[in-house]
């Protein structure tokens, strides 16, 4: 026993001496290689500062015409918004336009209502210049924090050929996106323009252009004179892009859920007012979207102008919508309401077409008898036949516009390369 405690005794020494050496080393190797050795921890004003830049959210900026807004438009903002925080978004303004590109066919007011409703917008700068001038873009910087500045793959140049970001990317805070391809103003224009001169003339005998919009069959149509086409882009349909615009969220157990159905055709500032509306009435907008045949037979073989899936993604990028039915039955039936659970049917006092109400086969008969329809005023008196006689009453404008600007989409088709986003 004496001889284990000897033992311990010794061990216990040998260790004391040992980190003593360690320990005046380590001492030594410090004040040798003096003060800048040491580490210093930074202030903790800088640490906070650090930190409150990390948690800032990072702003992007895009802007934009946004006449005739549509799933196109909605597209691009989804895909700037996804590469920030917040996105802030310009509507160009109409005198901008104009001097251009030509006479838009909506005012800014419509546009700003257009815009503002789109879900993936946190908000917009009204009358925004054309060109990100030098200006501009400080103050983008400075008073309206952004970080980067957003567009699409396609080029957007100025009067005298230059590039309206040019001094975006020269800063290094430009970010590009792709462009949705199928659908352009340009080309909603176009296929107005084409419904005027197939209604007016006789020596045409051309099937119905919803038909080759619904089908993607584009065609160009010689415009009687001028010697140009118009050409009508092909929209291709996929399962994701539905998904990307879709709400992940369905209606709880106890949601009142509202119903309002339509053609939703050329989707307008009428329609999202209308939906703002129906929306404050309960918790969950369902939105019915009637099929392209069942617009034909009751609107005309011209219409609609946009098919059932292009209305239907401008339907669901608005903000104020929850859910959508893709091809909804003409008639409200009781098995309907009672398989999404309908609280309230709804619809509009301006509409196309209202004479249906007064008939036998009012399609709102059966939610009237169960006592849950209500006619709301609709704030806005437009409608598609609205948007389409401005392009009739401006035709020769807007047919130089659509020439020039097909030239230059044109130009990007046939040189453009594969750019990444969706």
């Amino acid at each position: 026993m004496a001889m284990e405690a000897g033992s311990g005794s010794a061990r216990t020494l040998a260790a004391c001496v040992i980190g003593g050496i360690v320990l005046g080393a380590s001492v030594l190797a410090l004040h040798l290689a003096g003060p800048t050795a040491i580490p210093s921890l930074p202030p903790l004003d800088a640490v906070r500062r650090r930190f409150r830049r990390r948690r800032r959210p990072v702003r992007v900026y895009m802007d934009g015409c946004f006449d005739m807004m549509h799933y196109g438009h909605c597209n691009a903002l989804r895909q700037a918004r996804a590469l920030g925080d917040e996105l802030i978004v310009g509507v160009i303004s109409d005198e901008e336009i104009k001097a251009n590109k030509g006479p838009p066919v909506t005012p800014l007011h419509e546009r700003m209502i257009m815009v503002r409703a789109v879900k993936w917008v946190d908000d917009i700068i009204p009358d925004a210049p054309y060109a990100i001038t030098e200006e501009f873009m400080n103050k983008l910087f400075t008073e309206y924090d952004i970080d980067y500045i957003i567009h699409g793959d396609d080029p957007c140049l100025l009067p005298d050929g230059t590039d309206a970001y040019a001094l975006a990317k020269k800063a290094g805070r430009y970010k590009q996106i792709k462009r949705t391809e199928g659908v352009s103003t340009t080309d909603i224009v176009g296929r107005m323009l084409l419904c005027v001169r197939e209604r007016s003339s006789d020596a045409h005998n051309h099937s119905s252009l919803q038909r080759q919009f619904s089908s993607g069959h584009g065609q160009k149509v010689d415009d009687g004179g001028s010697g140009s086409g118009t050409r009508v882009s092909h929209f291709l349909p996929t399962s994701r892009r539905i998904v990307q615009f879709s709400n992940s969220r369905g209606p709880g157990p106890d949601s009142r859920i509202v119903y309002i159905d339509g053609a939703f055709d050329l989707f307008h500032a009428g329609h999202v007012e209308i939906l703002r509306l129906a929306r404050e009435l309960g918790d969950f907008l369902l939105v019915g979207i009637h099929t392209d045949q069942t617009i034909s037979s009751t609107r005309g073989r011209h219409r609609p102008i946009m098919n059932l899936h292009e209305r239907s993604l401008s339907v669901l990028a608005c903000r104020h919508v929850d859910e959508v039915i893709i091809g909804a039955p003409w008639d409200v039936s009781k098995d309907m309401i009672t398989t999404f659970n309908i609280s309230l049917v709804v619809h509009g006092t301006i509409a196309e077409n209202m004479d249906f109400m007064e008939d036998d086969s009012n399609p709102y008969a059966v939610p009237k008898a169960m006592g849950i329809y209500r006619r709301l005023e609709s704030p806005l008196d437009i409608t598609t036949s609205t948007i389409i006689r401005r392009i009739v009453a401006n035709h020769e404008a807007y047919q130089k516009r659509n020439e020039k600007k097909e030239a230059s989409e044109k130009k990007y088709y046939e040189s453009k390369s594969f750019v990444n986003g969706e």
